[in-house]
């Protein structure tokens, strides 16, 4: 992850993507410790993918990365290259972590309230 003191110094894409990363990076520590919330990832797939339109490709890279053994998965999701920036706006982990988790990192990387739209689901 990015030293605090430099995530003042990210802006815009740069700030979306470094916390886009940190979030992959809690999702694999998460899967890491239970596999099984891999199954959130196929459902997502699945429902996605009967509307998916132009991310279809995207989904369909998903599917493939997905039959990798776990270790090799978790070393890809995380990659910082950007192939992986692009497939990561994409990723079908939501609902892995839960909105405590997501908004620690949000928070991480929280430049004001614009960052997030005023929107707030930590409830």
């Amino acid at each position: 992850m990015v030293p605090a003191k430099d995530l003042r110094d990210l802006k815009g894409h740069a700030r979306i993507d470094a916390r886009s990363l940190a979030m992959y990076r809690a999702i694999a520590v998460k899967l890491r410790q239970s596999p099984e919330l891999l199954a959130i990832a196929h459902d997502n797939l699945q429902r996605w993918s009967a509307t998916a339109g132009r991310s279809q490709p995207y989904l369909d890279a998903w599917a493939e990365l997905l039959k990798l053994p776990l270790e090799e998965l978790f070393v890809v999701m995380v990659e910082d290259s950007e192939k992986m920036t692009a497939m990561r706006q994409a990723g079908p982990f939501a609902g892995v972590l839960s909105p405590k988790e997501r908004w620690e990192i949000y928070d991480a990387f929280a430049g004001g309230a614009s960052d997030t739209g005023g929107f707030d689901d930590r409830g």
